[in-house]
């Protein structure tokens, strides 16, 4: 029997065409794949995670997909992943997604370098979180800092937990702050 029942998925983009100075010559596009899964050891403690962890690289695939089939593979920059738990979980049942969300994305997008960033909670539904987001080649690319806010308004309920993936097509827009820049990234270890 499977692990992973999903009573429902949402899909978010949200667009920048300026923020106060010029519009850039491509808006920048940020999304998230959420869906929201059955919690499969809600109120009760389960020493071993590991299948639930492997299952979920079929869910991470989905949702990885979704995103590039709506940014463009060629397009992506950014990434990470987020974890919202009902409350009859724990956070080690959020935590499940590292492995498994970061694996799906990087097979996705061709193994990119850098480590995928991530934060996870422990909540009500409704919840609403923000998820950082960094360039997917090399973590210390400064312009690349951003986040995109996400949730569902009757999700997670207590038995359940909210996996999303985020996506985006760039650094902020209007990025003047310094730092390493895309274009000098040369280590190719993911860092710098």
């Amino acid at each position: 029997m499977s692990l992973i029942d999903i009573r429902k998925r949402c899909l978010i983009v949200e667009t920048t065409f300026h923020e106060y100075g010029p519009p850039p010559a491509v808006p920048l596009k940020l999304a998230a794949s959420c869906a929201v899964i059955r919690n499969p050891y809600a109120g009760r403690y389960e020493p071993d995670l590991m299948p639930f962890m492997a299952e979920l690289r079929g869910l991470g695939t989905l949702l990885a997909t979704e995103l590039v089939d709506t940014l463009g593979k060629d397009s992506i920059e950014v990434y990470s992943k987020a974890a919202i738990v009902g409350l009859d979980g724990e956070m080690e049942h959020g935590a499940v997604w590292h492995e498994a969300g970061g694996w799906a994305m990087r097979s996705v997008l061709g193994e990119p370098k850098a480590m995928v960033p991530a934060v996870k909670a422990v909540a009500v539904a409704g919840y609403r979180m923000m998820v950082p987001v960094h360039y997917i080649h090399a973590s210390y690319v400064r312009s690349h800092f951003n986040s995109i806010e996400i949730g569902i308004q009757d999700a997670p309920r207590p038995g359940e937990i909210l996996f999303a993936l985020v996506m985006g097509t760039g650094g902020r827009v209007h990025a003047r702050l310094g730092g390493l820049t895309r274009e000098a990234v040369s280590a190719h270890d993911g860092q710098r």
